[in-house]
């Protein structure tokens, strides 16, 4: 039984929950992997024409975990596979034969905007809060996914300073999202676009989102996103990355980020 998703299928709607609303949805590879045994479960399941992305609790999610599981690795070659991993597990959502439909409210900061960003079709509350990493811990996993959809440009005006936030219209405006809708109308509206996907053949969806993603890979697309992995290892071995960590592991993260904030840190 999975402990970080909940799964429901509702006729040709499968939905696919982020359910850790204790930690506001954080991502860990539990969660990860979860989220995409759900998702291939919807692909394989003839009666599945489209899935939805949600989270549980007051946000969508707010980026990765920094305890437990997603402590640092030892050594550079761990840390890397690390990265490699989850960045393999968003493109497995990229290369799904099922169109994902992603449904955000509340918070949908760092590692969250990638999962949002990586599914094909993405609704976003208009009033939430879509950042950056609230503290300089590496350089290039999130930021390659801005680059992709919002240009080089606006990606380096939000990846140049630490902890900027949008707003969800700001967000799709720029290009992240494709709709920003009032709060109270994101539930309605999801559910009135997925019911029209998935009244659509599901092997004429699987083509269309193919040859679609098709014209993204020929550009490097996939390049792009693991070039992220490789610099972000390189920049999790920088001194003031290492003094980050070891401020987080000394008097945790809100009081860190204090620090860093008050200039204390790095």
């Amino acid at each position: 039984m999975a402990e970080t998703i909940a799964y429901d299928v509702d006729g040709r709607v499968a939905t696919v929950t982020l359910n850790r609303p204790e930690r506001l949805n954080a991502i860990t590879p539990t969660l990860q992997r979860e989220l995409l045994e759900a998702l291939h479960e919807a692909e394989a399941d003839d009666k599945v024409h489209v899935a939805v992305v949600a989270g549980a609790g007051r946000s969508f999610c707010v980026g990765m975990d920094l305890r437990g599981e997603n402590a640092p690795r030892g050594g550079a070659t761990g840390d890397r596979n690390f990265l490699e991993n989850l960045a393999r597990g968003w493109l497995a959502i990229w290369d799904l034969k099922l169109p994902v439909i992603c449904k955000v409210h509340g918070h949908c900061l760092a590692a969250g905007t990638q999962l949002a960003s990586v599914c094909d079709v993405t609704f976003i509350a208009e009033n939430c809060k879509v950042g950056t990493p609230q503290l300089p811990l590496g350089a290039g996993f999130v930021g390659v996914y801005w680059a992709w959809f919002v240009g080089p440009k606006k990606a380096k005006e939000m990846f140049f300073p630490v902890g900027a936030m949008i707003s969800g219209r700001e967000a799709t405006d720029m290009g992240l999202f494709n709709r920003a809708v009032p709060a109270e109308e994101l539930d309605a509206a999801v559910a009135a676009y997925a019911a029209e996907v998935a009244k659509v053949p599901k092997e004429i969806l699987t083509l269309q989102k193919r040859a679609i993603n098709a014209t993204q890979d020929v550009q490097g697309f996939r390049e792009a996103l693991m070039r992220g992995v490789e610099i972000d290892a390189i920049a999790h071995l920088a001194p003031s990355v290492r003094e980050m960590n070891r401020a987080i592991k000394e008097r945790g993260l809100s009081a860190t980020i204090e620090d860093f904030r008050a200039g204390r840190l790095p």
